[in-house]
């Protein structure tokens, strides 16, 4: 079974593209030089993406397909028993975030908010039942940034201590804006893309010394989080996928690690992914300034604690978008955009919305009870209707 899984770098040629307008980071011709990924809709390549409305750029490389095994192995050296068994999976091609979302492009999303809440106030741009799929809920203002911002809130700095839910929301913003499908990654597809072909403990071999020139974690960080890009990338161009910030995938997490899968099978990355049922406990990956080495191997998990991450928060419910308490000071989280786009807009929601009917709960309690955070329609008119606010202040 397991000789059979190998490791895909890129595809095999494929057949003549059949029309010339091509999707965003898809080229025709084979570029003569740089990383790229064939497919049967051409090549893809790297790309810089603005966001709409700022003048926020983030950048975006292509992962190839392939096929690895999930985990570790029994005799990995640090492993934990959440980390198997392990499975095949295939992987699809996508691309990933060269780097974790920062500060600079999350504030962009914490700025809704305040613009939410002055459209609500003029009676515009009003949720109705034709148009309540496209509605985002923007987080709620921090009422103690030391908090959040303690270890760092520079604009190159990732962004930190957002719920998973938040993160989700984030790329559904993102999704509207930009008309492409950005998402987080499943747990298979992050492991798969931060492994980049190797087998060991980390992408740069078995060798801990090496970790330094590759992650900032407790050992050189300084406690403080730091402008992403100024490690070693690995193979496939990701900066920070050690340290720094732990990054949330969409699963959740399962002390009994992968046996919801069958080990004797092989899996497709979106049907390997561990759906929330409950608000708690979600997997983030590839650790983060406060943790140590044997964190932030490239099959080690972090489990989420909504008590304990949350311990410091004074509000009831706690806060749905935010976390106060270390570790959480430490997670944050990097997007993917997958070249085969879910068939439909409900499918896409899947992969957006919060999936435990707790999460809803307490996020219906705190926009139409408690006042706090807001909720608007996000499309292609938003960045000139936030225009027109700032100009008509």
């Amino acid at each position: 079974m397991k000789s059979i899984c190998l490791l895909l770098a890129c595809c095999f040629a494929l057949p003549a593209l059949a029309q010339e307008t091509l999707p965003k980071g898809i080229v025709k011709e084979k570029p003569s030089e740089g990383f790229f990924v064939e497919t049967e809709q051409g090549f893809m390549v790297p790309y810089t993406e603005t966001i709409p409305g700022t003048d926020t750029k983030f950048e975006m490389v292509p992962i190839p397909a392939g096929t690895f095994f999930l985990g570790s192995t029994e005799d990995e050296e640090d492993r934990s028993d959440d980390e198997g068994p392990q499975v095949c999976i295939e992987v699809a091609p996508f691309w990933m975030g060269k780097h974790e979302v920062t500060w600079g492009e999350y504030k962009r999303y914490m700025d809704l908010h305040d613009q939410f809440k002055a459209f609500q106030e003029q009676g515009i741009r009003e949720i109705t039942e034709s148009n309540k799929i496209d509605a985002v809920t923007a987080p709620s203002t921090l009422y103690d940034p030391s908090f959040t911002y303690d270890a760092g809130d520079g604009e190159n700095e990732p962004a930190a201590t957002m719920t998973q839910y938040s993160a989700k929301q984030y790329t559904k913003w993102l999704s509207i804006l930009t008309d492409d499908f950005y998402r987080l990654p499943g747990e298979a597809e992050w492991e798969y893309a931060c492994r980049a072909g190797t087998k060991s403990r980390f992408y740069f071999g078995d060798d801990v010394d090496e970790l330094e020139a590759h992650a900032w974690y407790d050992e050189n960080s300084d406690y403080e989080r730091h402008d992403v890009g100024q490690k070693k990338p690995n193979p496939w161009g990701l900066y920070d996928m050690y340290g720094n910030v732990s990054e949330w995938v969409l699963d959740q997490h399962d002390e009994n690690g992968y046996q919801h899968l069958d080990p004797e099978k092989t899996y497709q990355a979106v049907e390997a992914i561990n759906w929330p049922t409950k608000p708690d406990p979600y997997v983030a990956r590839g650790g983060s300034w406060e943790l140590y080495s044997e964190d932030l191997r490239s099959a080690a998990r972090l489990a989420s604690n909504n008590e304990e991450w949350k311990s410091d928060d004074p509000n009831t419910p706690k806060s749905p978008w935010w976390f106060t308490t270390e570790p959480s000071t430490g997670v944050g989280f990097r997007i993917v955009r997958p070249l085969a786009v879910p068939a439909d807009r409900k499918a896409k929601e899947e992969y957006w919305r919060a999936r435990s009917p707790r999460d809803e709960m307490a996020i219906k309690f705190r926009l139409e009870s408690d006042g706090k955070g807001a909720k608007g329609i996000v499309d292609r008119d938003l960045p000139a209707a936030i225009q027109k606010l700032e100009d008509d202040r």
